[in-house]
């Protein structure tokens, strides 16, 4: 069975892409699907090699989403094409990632809540400091994801 390969993205892979990843590996445990592989990378280079920001794991804890320590790394067009779905956060990764990718690999580029059936962003919480409100979108946006694959 040919494993479904999504890869989250947003600007330094601290915060809202990380906690994609998590709470997309949660939701596709808890569906007993073994069919999808989920990871999460950057856009930028302001944080490769950090692990999760401190809100994001917080957040985390207190939805009793499990995560594993790692480090942020940066999405080269290379790497995306291993990729079956590329999921930005907001319209700038949406940019970021059209400039990047390869154009035969621009079909693969989603915009997270989308999924949803909304383009609306999902904030930044390094800026906005509510990972309450990041967490509900990227909870909103990955179940409809699951959904649809």
């Amino acid at each position: 069975m040919k494993k479904i390969r999504i890869l989250f993205v947003c600007h330094g892979n601290i915060c809202r892409s990380p906690m994609a990843e998590f709470v997309m590996k949660e939701l596709v445990r808890r569906a007993g699907r073994d069919d999808i592989v989920v990871e999460s990378a950057a856009l930028h280079t302001d944080e490769i090699g950090n692990d999760i920001h401190n809100g994001t794991r917080r957040k985390l804890l207190a939805e009793g989403i499990p995560f594993a320590p790692r480090r942020a790394w940066l999405l080269t067009a290379a790497k995306a094409r291993e990729y079956d779905l590329l999921i930005g956060m907001d319209d700038y990764n949406m940019a970021d990632l059209r400039r990047l990718v390869f154009l035969e690999d621009a079909g693969k580029i989603r915009k997270l809540l989308s999924f949803a059936g909304s383009e609306r962003d999902i904030a930044d919480p390094w800026y906005t400091g509510n990972f309450d409100q990041t967490y509900a979108d990227i909870l909103e946006g990955c179940t409809a994801l699951l959904k649809s694959l």
